[in-house]
């Protein structure tokens, strides 16, 4: 395993016991996972970068409440945005978001198919 290969391995697990610093910032991402328009929401970033129009029309949402969760989501981090001539394009912070995202769906497909569990 090369230099490279070997940090970027290293940065996708955290191993070390969890402090409590770590366990409240670890829930509260949860606790912004919990609604299921930001899940939708962070599902459709998951994909690709998305300027509001096409996360509106992907989640269902209105315009306002979209804009709202995405201030939520700033704020806590968890998404980027950059100006793209008049449109603000969203994107997810990090793969580890991404991950976590598509795992907690992926399971839920599972609960809601009767799909047995993977080992």
């Amino acid at each position: 395993m090369g230099i490279g290969e070997e940090t970027a391995t290293a940065s996708l697990s955290h191993d070390a016991p969890p402090s409590g610093e770590r366990l409240a910032a670890a829930a509260s991402v949860f606790r912004l996972l919990s609604d299921p328009t930001r899940l939708h929401l962070l599902w459709t970033m998951a994909q690709g970068e998305a300027d509001v129009t096409t996360l509106t029309r992907a989640s269902g949402a209105s315009r306002t409440s979209v804009s709202q969760h995405l201030a939520k989501l700033r704020l806590a981090g968890l998404v980027d945005s950059r100006r793209e001539s008049r449109r603000v394009l969203y994107t997810l912070r990090d793969g580890h978001l991404r991950r976590l995202v598509l795992e907690a769906l992926n399971h839920a497909d599972h609960q809601v198919t009767g799909e047995p569990p993977h080992a």
